[in-house]
Order: structure tokens, then sequence, then C-alpha cells
């Protein structure tokens, strides 16, 4: 399956939730926060700097209940400028992912 280069708007959106992850992991342990999400301490290095743009929406789940985040304010705050409407418009809201 070939997989669509990613839009201007999904990279911003992966940056944000990075950055948002960052915030929200403060002084924690990027390993301890990792191990106790069930996920690689490489795959959350990954999306905390944006080079995983569209995680899957399990691992962003996981990530955000360890840190103690809803997940409404994790789309809330990814979706800050370009409005949650537009993804479900665009139709690129499949496979488990928040947008691909």
């Amino acid at each position: 399956m070939v997989r669509l280069p990613l839009t201007p708007a999904e990279v911003e959106r992966g940056q944000r939730l990075g950055a948002l992850l960052r915030r929200a992991r403060g002084e924690r342990s990027m390993l301890v926060t990792a191990l106790e999400a069930g996920v690689s301490p490489e795959t959350l290095r990954k999306i905390e700097s944006g080079r995983v743009a569209t995680p899957a929406f399990p691992t962003i789940a996981a990530i955000a209940d360890v840190l103690g985040l809803s997940l409404d304010a994790v789309w809330s705050e990814i979706n800050q400028s370009d409005g949650g409407a537009e993804l479900a418009r665009s139709g690129r809201y499949a496979g488990g992912r928040l947008a691909s």
C-alpha cells in the first residue's frame, strides 16, 4: 500500500502534538513515560519531535493517559489553527490514526 505524502496541515498538527506531549511530560523521563504507556522510547521521541506526524490513535491514547491528558484536550490542541472539522471533511481520517 502506498502512503500519500502528508499535507502541510498534517505536518503542523504533528508538530503541535509533539510540543503538547513534551510540555505535558515536563521533567518526567521519556523512558519512564514511554514504558508506562507501552510504547518504545524511540516511538515517543519520534512523536515528540514531529517525525511521526500521524501516530496511531491507540498510541496517543496510551501516552495521553500516562500524562493525564484528556483526548478531547489533545484533539483541541492539535487542531487549534486548522479546525477539527477539516479532518472529517477531508476524508483523511482512517485506519485508527489521528490523520493520515
